[in-house]
């Protein structure tokens, strides 16, 4: 009886890195580590065996790959040499930056004006969400973390009863004015 001829494809298991192509030129069982991973266009000529093998962009701009991903610029500060690691990713909102990987971005969230009109938005730590503070514009009175503060306006703090009457002021809405009274004392 003849021996069996064992046929083993190494390919098959995609042992090469995404986009390239792999030949496995001799699919005897009894040979391995002889296929060849090849690089897509432009750059067909490189090659690994027995491995994945190591492709250029193109160039030796580490931010042609878009290593910085969306909503971050990337700058390359040595193109002429080999992949260093050495590009910088900047947030292209708020704050943040790094090298040789993606950025963590915070942003100052009163940008987006959370607080409304008439109130005053600081957010101390862009870096922190949710720990902006919105505060009433003078003489209106009131502070919130996190959402828009409940202003009050006490007719009374202006003292407009003068010396010797007692003021009330039964309602400190900013909407309703003119409804304090003045009592003599």
């Amino acid at each position: 009886a003849a021996a069996a001829v064992c046929i083993l494809d190494e390919c098959s298991a995609a042992p090469c890195a995404s986009g390239q192509s792999c030949n496995d030129p001799d699919q005897s069982a009894a040979v391995t580590g002889d296929y060849v991973c090849t690089c897509p266009a432009p750059n067909q000529s490189i090659t690994g065996t027995g491995a994945p093998a190591v492709c250029a962009t193109g160039s030796n701009d580490e931010c042609a790959t878009n290593p910085c991903g969306a909503g971050q610029s990337c700058v390359d500060p040595d193109t002429a040499s080999s992949p260093t690691m050495d590009y910088r990713c900047t947030c292209m909102q708020g704050t943040g930056s790094a090298t040789g990987m993606p950025a963590t971005c915070a942003a100052d969230e009163c940008t987006s004006s959370p607080c409304g009109a008439g109130q005053e938005c600081k957010d101390p730590n862009a870096s922190v969400d949710s720990d902006y503070t919105c505060s009433c514009q003078a003489p209106q009175k009131g502070t919130k973390a996190g959402g828009p503060a409940t202003c009050t306006l006490n007719e009374c703090d202006a003292n407009p009863c003068g010396t010797g009457q007692t003021c009330n002021d039964p309602t400190t809405s900013p909407t309703t004015t003119l409804d304090f009274t003045c009592t003599c004392t």
